[in-house]
C-alpha cells in the first residue's frame, strides 16, 4: 500500500442540499478523492475540517462575506475551491482573498473532479468566463495586503507605520505603488477596494 498515491482529502461546504448531495456522490465514485466532511456552511463546518486538503465551498453570500470566508480558511492552511453562479460579482474577491480556485456551477462533472485534483495538487484552477477576469486583478504584495487591511480599519499612515514597525515614508511609498495599480490613492476608494478583495478583516 506504501506505493499508492495519497488521496485529496475533501471537505465540502455549500448552502444548497441538491447540490451538497450531487458533489458528495461524486467524490465517494472517485478513488483518488476522499470526502472528510460536509456542512451547510463554514461555521457548521469548523470543527471538521481538520485534515482537509481542499475546502470545496459553494454558499449564497455576498462577495465581501465569501472573501472573508475564504481568507479564513487560507490562514488555516486549506487550499479553497469556490464554487458559484455568479463569476462577474465573486472570482476577483475571492482569488484576491486566497481561494486556489474558481469554478461555476454549471460545470460538468470532469471539469470539478479536474479543478478538485488540480487545487489539491498545490496548482490554480479557474474555469472559462472568470478566467479573463481575473488578468485585471491587481496583485499586491503582503505587505500591501497588510496596509490596505489597516487603512480599511480607520488606521492613519502614522499609526499604520508604528504597528509594522516601518517608517511613514515607507507607508507613502507602499501606498504609492497601490494607487499606480488600483488608479486611485484616495483613502475612501482603497477601503472599498480592502473590502471587495476580502483584504479587511474582521478586528
Amino acid at each position: 500500500m506504501s506505493g499508492c498515491p495519497e488521496r485529496v482529502r475533501i471537505a465540502l461546504v455549500c448552502d444548497c442540499p441538491l447540490f451538497r448531495h450531487g458533489v458528495s456522490q461524486l467524490i465517494g465514485t472517485t478513488p483518488d478523492l476522499y470526502l472528510v466532511a460536509h456542512a451547510p456552511s463554514v461555521e457548521r463546518a469548523d470543527g471538521s475540517l481538520r485534515g482537509a486538503h481542499v475546502v470545496l465551498i459553494d454558499v449564497q453570500e455576498t462577495g465581501p462575506r465569501l472573501a472573508a470566508a475564504v481568507a479564513r480558511l487560507r490562514k488555516r492552511g486549506h487550499a479553497v475551491l469556490v464554487v458559484s453562479s455568479s463569476p462577474q460579482t465573486d472570482a476577483v474577491q475571492v482569488i484576491q482573498a486566497g481561494a486556489s480556485g474558481f469554478l461555476s456551477r454549471r460545470a460538468e462533472p470532469d471539469e470539478v473532479l479536474r479543478a478538485i485534483r488540480t487545487v489539491g495538487a498545490g496548482r490554480s484552477y479557474v474555469s472559462g468566463p472568470a478566467s479573463d477576469l481575473l488578468s485585471h486583478i491587481p496583485h499586491f504584495t503582503d505587505r500591501e495586503q497588510e496596509i490596505l487591511n489597516l487603512l480599511a480599519h480607520g488606521s492613519t499612515d502614522h499609526e499604520i507605520a508604528a504597528r509594522l514597525g516601518i517608517s511613514k515614508h515607507t507607508v507613502q511609498s507602499h501606498l504609492d505603488r497601490i494607487g499606480e495599480k488600483t488608479g486611485s490613492r484616495r483613502r475612501p476608494d482603497l477601503t472599498r477596494i480592502a473590502v471587495e478583495n476580502g483584504l479587511a478583516d474582521q478586528r
